[in-house]
């Protein structure tokens, strides 16, 4: 059985690749190992192994080391969102 990506040991080296995310409600993502927040604001997400949660009050320039499987459209504020693999 294949560990899923977010269970792997290189989940933990740093970016290797990046995208800008455009927010959806219904697009996933691959694991991500971390998100740039380029614009102030609230970021819902779906973290790796599922749980929905919102994070409120980001500032521009953050970087978020999680590994999160969509960004949501609803309820999500920030902008300039890229993901970091």
């Amino acid at each position: 059985m294949v560990a899923p990506a977010y269970r792997t040991a290189d989940a933990t080296v740093s970016a290797y690749n990046a995208a800008a995310v455009t927010l959806s409600d219904s697009t996933e993502l691959l694991p991500t190992r971390a998100l740039y927040i380029g614009g102030d604001g609230d970021l819902k997400v779906t973290m790796a192994y599922g749980a929905e949660v919102t994070f409120v009050g980001l500032n521009a320039g953050s970087i978020l080391p999680i590994q999160v499987l969509k960004c949501w459209e609803t309820d999500s504020t920030a902008t300039n969102i890229v993901a970091l693999y």
